[in-house]
């Protein structure tokens, strides 16, 4: 069972390096690790040590909102199974995890399925995290309605592939009835992604 050898061979080069919290919320404040960085991290330490980590979608939830402006907000859950297999004997593990996403179009679904990725990673090999991230440690309350639909609008400018995509959400997001907090939390994100679409180009 190569598999497990592959798994942990993995385990022990993240127990030296982890995971860094380099993405940024802009509305609540904190630091998490995006899935960039988790594909980045794991697909060389993949190649190295001949581990395989094949998605498979076993179900998927939408369920539609309406946002304070209007719009719609999609909200989707999906489970997922993850088949780690080893590219020496053919040997496999599978995990399965759900991932949830919200979003204003048509990457909610894509998000789900990256954070299922992300989180079935963080667990099976246990790649070190800073912070607080037990379930049973802190609690939270239920975000209101702007906080959703600031959160829905960062999540969507994040989401641009192109800087003309970013900027036909311009008109949208000066219209949008949200506080002096949200949307400085907006134009922040905007423009932190305006920058990084330019410097991809």
């Amino acid at each position: 069972m190569k598999v497990y050898q592959a798994i942990n061979a993995v385990q022990r080069d993240l127990a030296a390096t982890g995971i860094g919290k380099t993405s940024e919320n802009k509305f609540d404040g904190y630091k998490f690790r995006g899935i960039d960085a988790v594909y980045n991290a794991l697909a060389p330490l993949l190649a190295k040590h001949g581990l395989c980590v094949l998605p498979r979608m076993l179900s998927r939830n939408v369920v539609e909102r309406t946002a304070k402006g209007g719009s719609a907000l999609f909200y989707v859950t999906v489970e997922a199974e993850f088949d780690f297999v080893s590219a020496e004997d053919g040997s496999k593990h599978t995990v399965r995890t759900f991932g949830e996403a919200m979003d204003r179009g048509d990457k909610a679904t894509n998000k789900a399925m990256s954070a299922a990725y992300k989180y079935a990673a963080f667990q099976a090999f246990a790649i070190p995290t800073e912070g607080d991230n037990d379930a049973d440690a802190s609690s939270h309350e239920v975000e209101s309605h702007e906080e959703a639909d600031t959160q829905a609008w960062i999540d969507t400018i994040n989401g641009a592939d192109t800087p003309e995509s970013l900027d036909a959400m311009g008109k949208d997001i000066a219209s949008a009835k949200l506080s002096a907090k949200s949307k400085a939390a907006i134009r922040a994100a905007f423009s932190a992604r305006k920058n990084e679409l330019k410097a991809a180009a």
